[in-house]
């Protein structure tokens, strides 16, 4: 389980996240919605332990991310923009991402990139930025991470390919039990897939048992 207590985090005069308390069930699917600029980056980038908090604690299955490594390995963090080195190629990335993590699973991760046309030693710069993302979604799956945060998931993606991610990362939750946590401006996109859906904004962070109750809701607290 993944647990916020009351956490806050500035930047000079800027509060990016405001005393947000929050629980993210094992096995659950989570949509993280705000506008821009709302902290849903800085949130993540907390729990994936890139950024430390002014004040409160996050922890991972009862343990602080903070400093540590084991519990790091649990996780696996997808930005907005996913970095790849200058003149990698999948077959490079997939390489270095089997260090990051012992379970990472290699055959299956090619073997996902087949279906999806990949050529695995093109230089990934060459990609469109739909199929860099998708390359970033693979990577995330086959990590063996008991944990993915996703930052505009769907971000580059056309409406199949949105789908077929979707559909994925279902199958890995039914599979794995993992844990998805999925940010985003735009709530349509979490139609259908999420478990409940956090809506953040500048006093907190305000829960929503599902999309419909999070579309009156962010209505009310967004307008």
């Amino acid at each position: 389980m993944i647990e916020l207590k009351e956490i806050t985090k500035t930047f000079g005069n800027t509060c990016a996240v405001n005393h947000v308390t929050l629980q993210v069930m094992n096995g659950s699917i989570m949509g993280l919605l705000g506008v821009n600029g709302a902290g849903k980056s800085t949130l993540l980038r907390m729990i994936a332990g890139v950024l430390h908090p002014d004040s409160g604690q996050i922890t991972i299955d009862g343990e602080v991310i903070a400093e540590n490594e084991a519990c790091r390995q649990k996780l696996f963090y997808l930005s907005d923009q996913p970095y790849f080195f200058t003149n990698a190629t999948i077959r490079t990335m997939a390489e270095f991402y089997a260090n990051l993590y012992p379970d990472f699973a290699k055959e299956r991760f090619f073997q996902m990139c087949e279906e999806f046309g990949f050529d695995d030693v093109k230089k990934i710069r060459t990609f469109s930025k739909g199929m860099k993302k998708q390359t970033a979604v693979l990577l995330a799956l086959c990590s063996g991470a008991d944990y993915i945060l996703c930052d505009e998931l769907f971000d580059g993606l056309d409406p199949l390919m949105r789908k077929k991610i979707q559909e994925l990362f279902l199958e890995e939750v039914k599979l794995r039990k993992i844990t998805l946590i999925a940010a985003t401006h735009t709530l349509n996109e979490l139609e259908g897939f999420c478990d409940c859906v956090g809506i953040l904004h500048g006093k907190g962070i305000t829960l929503a048992k599902d999309v419909e109750q999070a579309k009156h809701d962010a209505y009310r607290i967004l307008a």
